[in-house]
């Protein structure tokens, strides 16, 4: 018997262990959007993961000092956004070896 989308969306989720901060688009491989967003909707109403953030979701971690789950960490959200950054002006022109100025700050 194959095996659902929902239960493939699952044991990724599980492989990574606690305390994962993900989207919908670490998983475009194993079905389509619909069935991809509906699975994350079923796991949420389960209470397996949590919304962190419009479209960016965590599997929770228990912290027996706090005696509460806690978010992950935050390497794992900006992991799980890297997709939406983009960097602009001077700093892409940096990163491409467009150019030696160095920006102040990061826009």
């Amino acid at each position: 018997m194959p095996e659902s989308i929902e239960q493939k969306v699952l044991s990724r989720i599980y492989g990574n262990g606690k305390g994962l901060a993900f989207s919908k688009t670490d998983f475009t491989g194993l079905g389509s959007r619909s069935a991809i967003e509906s699975s994350l909707f079923w796991l949420k109403n389960l209470k397996t993961i949590r919304s962190a953030l419009r479209g960016l979701y965590d599997y929770p971690r228990y912290s027996e000092i706090l005696e509460h789950n806690v978010g992950p960490d935050v390497d794992q959200i900006a992991h799980a956004l890297a997709w939406r950054i983009q960097p602009d002006g001077a700093t892409a022109q940096n990163l491409l070896g467009l150019s030696t100025q160095v920006p102040a700050q990061t826009i």
